[in-house]
């Protein structure tokens, strides 16, 4: 099916995410299996669209967005059948069937985490969530999220302001900036190298509360495990983890004070069975075997083959590590005594860390004893 067909079976009247992927899961035809397979009032609304399109309020929902996604740069209309549909979506039972993208696909390619936690963290917090998402923004992985206030918001600047990817999912239409404070925040990650924004919501929808929930599954789905560093003991950082269990996917928490009544709800993921994370590489070292197929080869190979005795008697294997020592390095020093831009100083800095001869510390990088 194409992107106007698509279209179509999103717009349908009565028929829901479920559903449709309930007859998706039967590999209908196009269009009479559809037909078939659909309620009445659906099969109906789609036969007048097949036979006079002109006639069909269908048409004009998808004109509509056909019009959006060829109006600017960036823009793209994602389902099933599109190159760049996320294929951990298929494993919901209730994937939505259209999602309008804003930026940069490449978010998409590299493994995924989700990061949720409260609107108001404390300053621990706040630095956790930044120092988790900066440490995996640097490692390849890309920070889902909901661009809410608090830990969604500060995760996600902090994977950018990384040099890294991060994925927000809206609750609203994809022109629908919400929270307004994070008006720059949006303009970030639609235009930024790594920065992407999905709505499952047509352009010009206005935020609702009942589909923030709807919003949830989509970024745990979008996810291979999903990190809470803050949470009360009610809240939507909660029915994240548990729609991601639910999914089939891990779930980390972050363990804090017993007096932190923001983290009340980490400790109760904890007694349920969800992972202490109490370092990046505390998720890197779980979720790395689903990770590998989102890897390059290349970084993959040397991360797997390479062993100690191999290291001790081969030469350096990038000229950044002569630029390197003890004392923390800050990347724009590196960028600009090696004379390489920032992205590729980054990719050549993150293969080097895989292979265990330089770490990222508090100011910058770091260059590792070898064994």
């Amino acid at each position: 099916m194409d992107t106007r067909e698509w279209l179509v079976v999103n717009a349908l009247p009565g028929v829901g995410p479920q559903r449709i992927a309930e007859l998706v899961a039967q590999q209908p035809q196009w269009p009479q299996g559809w037909l078939a397979g659909l309620p009445s009032k659906a099969a109906s609304a789609l036969r007048l669209w097949c036979e006079h399109p002109a006639k069909s309020p269908l048409q004009r929902e998808v004109e509509a967005s056909l019009t959006w996604q060829s109006s600017a740069p960036g823009r793209t209309l994602l389902h099933r059948d599109h190159p760049a549909w996320p294929r951990l979506l298929n494993q919901l039972p209730d994937p939505p069937a259209v999602l309008w993208a804003q930026g940069d696909l490449g978010a998409l390619e590299r493994p995924t985490l989700a990061m949720v936690g409260t609107r108001r963290p404390t300053s621990e917090g706040t630095h956790n969530a930044q120092t988790f998402a900066r440490e995996l923004a640097r490692r390849g992985w890309s920070i889902v999220s909901g661009m809410a206030l608090g830990i969604d918001g500060v995760a996600q600047q902090a994977a950018l302001d990384a040099g890294g990817s991060s994925v927000a999912v809206l609750g609203c239409g994809i022109d629908v900036i919400y929270p307004a404070r994070h008006r720059a925040l949006y303009q970030q990650l639609s235009d930024a190298p790594g920065g992407l924004v999905l709505a499952e919501h047509p352009p010009g929808t206005t935020a609702h509360p009942a589909f923030f929930p709807r919003r949830n599954r989509i970024v745990t789905g979008l996810s291979l495990g999903t990190l809470v560093v803050e949470a009360a003991e009610k809240s939507g950082s909660l029915v994240s983890a548990r729609l991601a269990m639910e999914q089939g996917r891990d779930v980390f928490a972050l363990p804090s004070s017993l007096h932190n009544q923001q983290a009340r709800g980490c400790l109760q993921l904890l007694r349920q069975g969800a992972a202490m994370a109490c370092d990046p590489e505390d998720i890197v070292n779980e979720l790395q075997h689903w990770a590998r197929e989102f890897l390059p080869a290349s970084m993959e190979e040397t991360s797997t083959h390479r062993s100690a005795t191999d290291a001790a008697a081969e030469p350096l294997p990038d000229a950044l590590l002569g630029l390197l020592s003890a004392s923390p390095t800050p990347i724009d020093a590196l960028v600009q005594q090696s004379g390489c831009s920032v992205s590729d100083c980054q990719q050549r800095l993150l293969m080097l860390e895989i292979e265990g001869w330089v770490a990222s510390r508090a100011g910058g990088w770091v260059r590792l004893p070898r064994p």
